[in-house]
């Protein structure tokens, strides 16, 4: 009786065991499935605060014509009959922070354009306008994910690339030139171009990470490395500056964002 029992006893344990592993096994490939592709984590890992009120304004500065908050949702609209002269922006009033990862959910328009930017500094010639980094969006899906410098050096990596932007030496010529900047060199190139813009939501919430350290300037869509720049540019790049949200000159659209975190890394 008393072998019986023990046998029993180390049954249930190897079975235990074995269903343990297995669980073990599974969130392993779950976490190495998302680490191709993305810094996402738990939203409720420590560090990140929130940069929305629930039904106001609060901590942000730019044109209440165009930007509401509402039941956690931030929209920026353009009405017929309303339409933009120029870029606007929604700006955050936090700071200026220099490294950190941002996340954000956002859903636009079909004829929608807009972008996160970051690391930015004021247009004074214009009200509520930024000059600097983007992470761009739009409703076509043409340009959301790449970096885009506004009012700068226009583009510095499109949707699948990686790119460095070299230094500026002596003797050398560098422009923006057919809405890119001639100083760029594409060092890889991330995915398939039709897969990436085939993991964005067309008029859906989508996830925006933009992951900003050193040099490196990372844009993540719902988990999808989309661009990658090392900027090495000592005279046009910025190390640090504001953050804000874009409403672009063109036809009647909306852009929502909501669920807007940042974390300060330094």
């Amino acid at each position: 009786m008393k072998k019986l029992k023990n046998l029993a006893y180390s049954s249930m344990c190897l079975s235990a065991l074995l269903l343990a592993t297995a669980c073990n096994g599974n969130t392993s490939e779950k976490k190495a499935e998302v680490g191709q592709d993305s810094t996402i984590q738990d939203s409720e890992e420590q560090g990140f605060v929130s940069m929305l009120d629930q039904n106001s304004l609060n901590g942000w500065e730019g044109d209440s014509t165009i930007w509401s908050m509402k039941e956690g949702v931030l929209s920026g609209e353009i009405k017929p009959g309303a339409e933009l002269k120029n870029n606007t922006f929604l700006i955050w009033k936090g700071g200026e922070p220099g490294d950190f990862v941002l996340r954000a959910k956002f859903k636009i328009s079909d004829k929608g354009n807009s972008g996160i930017n970051y690391r930015s500094e004021r247009f004074t010639e214009l009200p509520y306008a930024l000059k600097g980094y983007q992470a761009d969006i739009d409703g076509k899906k043409n340009y959301t994910g790449q970096n885009y410098e506004e009012r700068k050096r226009t583009t510095l990596a499109y949707r699948g690339e990686r790119t460095e932007i070299r230094e500026i030496e002596d003797g050398l010529v560098a422009e923006a030139k057919g809405n890119a900047w001639t100083n760029r060199r594409v060092l890889d190139t991330i995915d398939n171009l039709e897969t990436l813009k085939n993991a964005i939501k067309s008029e859906d919430w989508n996830d925006m990470e933009i992951v900003a350290e050193g040099n490196k300037l990372s844009h993540f869509v719902n988990g999808k490395l989309m661009s990658e720049v090392i900027d090495n540019d000592s005279k046009n790049k910025n190390d640090k500056g504001l953050i804000g949200v874009q409403v672009h000159v063109g036809p009647p659209m909306k852009i929502e964002y909501k669920d807007m975190q940042i974390k300060i890394l330094k």
